[in-house]
């Protein structure tokens, strides 16, 4: 090409969907760091702007909720703004990340009017000249890549590559401070070794159902680990399901809304396994090597755990892949015919894998979903 992204020295990432979107571009970042990139500068939604401290190899970020994006947007006021804010930033060039499902053309148009002059991106059509660089969008027609590898293969078309192709978290050492503090004030001393719960998610469609997931607790509770659960009261089912299994999970410390996002990384950092849905800390405890048993709705197929071991757990149905926050159909199947047992010996399966493994890094690799 004409030019080599090597002289960009400030670019632009775009990402404007939720937290685990943003993580699973943190490889891309950081190839584009290793790659020539003296700056990065992030462009995210204001949920996963609450990442910059997290990912090193941010060095700006600027929080915009767009109107073409799933979010409480404020209105025109607001996109307006947002190119001015760019223009100010002066980046060389934009890499815009979306999913298949999803278009560049509005991102692209915000930083043609913001004066970025180079862009780059997937597009399904020709984007003339919003970009200067695209490649054609392939999937679904052509197989569909993981997330993680599909933002990687983008930026590889101009040169950027790492080695390292893990998600990228890091945990402040006072976020470790004041995690044990909270712990200790609940009597927990240990340093670790516990069971992470997160029984939430931003779509209900992606949520285990709480009275499943608190069975799959009790089935669990064998093992003889303590269990912290980080989150997943915006259901309002999963209260309830608590309150009547009290007394069967007495190791079970609620510590949902009461950690920072640091204090939830340095929890999962410590953390024999997580137990989670499709959700933003499902992606955090992949980017810091955590065993993850992924109740993995069929809403869409590429977004499963990276470069971590896991268990993605489901019900193979008819309507899946249907995109959709609310199940369309109102049943959640795919999440709701995974019996609680079934979650359980995927929890004992991995806890056994790491007591066998060796001692050193735990072990990598990409996981594919597996269907009962």
């Amino acid at each position: 090409m004409a030019w080599d992204w090597r002289e960009c020295a400030h670019v632009l990432c775009v990402r404007l969907d939720n937290m685990g979107d943003v993580l699973m571009c943190s490889p891309a970042f950081r190839a584009l760091k290793e790659s020539g990139a003296r700056r990065l500068s992030l462009l995210t939604s204001s949920s996963g702007a609450l990442l910059g401290p997290y990912i090193p190899e941010v060095d700006t970020v600027m929080a915009y909720d767009a109107a073409w994006s799933k979010n409480a947007a404020l209105g025109r006021e607001e996109d307006v703004a947002a190119i001015a804010r760019l223009r100010a930033l002066r980046p060389d060039a934009a890499v815009i990340f979306t999913a298949y499902s999803q278009s560049a053309l509005p991102a692209a148009l915000l930083c043609h009017l913001a004066g970025v002059p180079r862009v780059l991106a997937h597009s399904r059509e020709n984007p003339y000249r919003l970009m200067t660089e695209w490649l054609r969008e392939s999937e679904p027609q052509a197989g569909i890549r993981h997330e993680v590898r599909r933002q990687l293969d983008l930026v590889a078309s101009v040169g950027a590559r790492s080695e390292d192709i893990r998600l990228s978290f890091r945990v402040p050492e006072a976020d470790r401070v004041s995690l044990r503090q909270k712990l200790h004030h609940e009597g927990i001393t240990e340093p670790g070794g516990w069971i992470c719960v997160h029984a939430g998610a931003t779509a209900s469609s992606r949520r285990y159902p709480a009275r499943l997931m608190v069975q799959a607790l009790i089935d669990l509770r064998g093992d003889g680990r303590r269990m912290l659960l980080l989150g997943g009261h915006e259901d309002p089912a999963l209260a309830d399901a608590l309150a009547d299994a009290r007394r069967l999970l007495p190791g079970l410390i609620d510590m949902s809304g009461r950690l920072s996002l640091g204090e939830l990384g340095a929890a999962l950092e410590a953390a024999a396994l997580m137990i989670c849905n499709n959700s933003g800390p499902a992606h955090v405890a992949a980017a810091l090597g955590v065993p993850v048993v992924d109740l993995y709705a069929l809403t869409n197929p590429q977004h499963t755990p990276w470069q971590t071991p896991a268990r993605v757990l489901n019900k193979d149905v008819p309507c899946k892949y249907c995109y959709r926050s609310v199940c369309p159909e109102g049943h959640q199947a795919c999440l709701s015919g995974v019996e609680p047992g079934r979650v359980a010996e995927a929890a004992r399966e991995l806890l056994s894998q790491a007591r066998m493994a060796l001692s050193g890094p735990r072990a990598a690799k990409e996981e594919t979903p597996c269907s009962l």
